[in-house]
């Protein structure tokens, strides 16, 4: 008789928010990327060619990122006044807070 084999689970990579140092899936996070031609842009896909960094989808993570050269450090590499006004419309986009999370008490 042949064992019931269990299924396979499946790998989930985990990525660290710069921002806050949570570890996440990879897929709860949002990638920007710094394309080897010094483009900084976010990348939806996750799979960019490039240098890296990952951030949580709440406005706070981002917002620490950008005012403190958390990004650009992460990015090794200088983030322009262009590059930064496209990054903060997309922050706008995002939620202020996790509306689920209670208070610590």
């Amino acid at each position: 008789m042949a064992k019931a084999q269990k299924p396979r689970q499946k790998h989930v990579p985990i990525r660290t928010c710069i921002a806050c140092r949570q570890t996440q899936g990879k897929r709860q996070l949002v990638r920007i990327v710094r394309t080897p031609t010094g483009e900084v842009r976010i990348d939806p896909t996750g799979k960019q060619a490039g240098r890296g960094a990952y951030l949580c989808r709440m406005r706070d993570c981002w917002e620490q990122a950008l005012s403190s050269q958390r990004l650009a450090g992460a990015l090794k590499t200088t983030l322009t006044p262009e590059t930064l006004a496209a990054l903060k419309a997309y922050v706008a986009t995002l939620p202020v807070a996790d509306q689920d999370e209670e208070p610590s008490q």
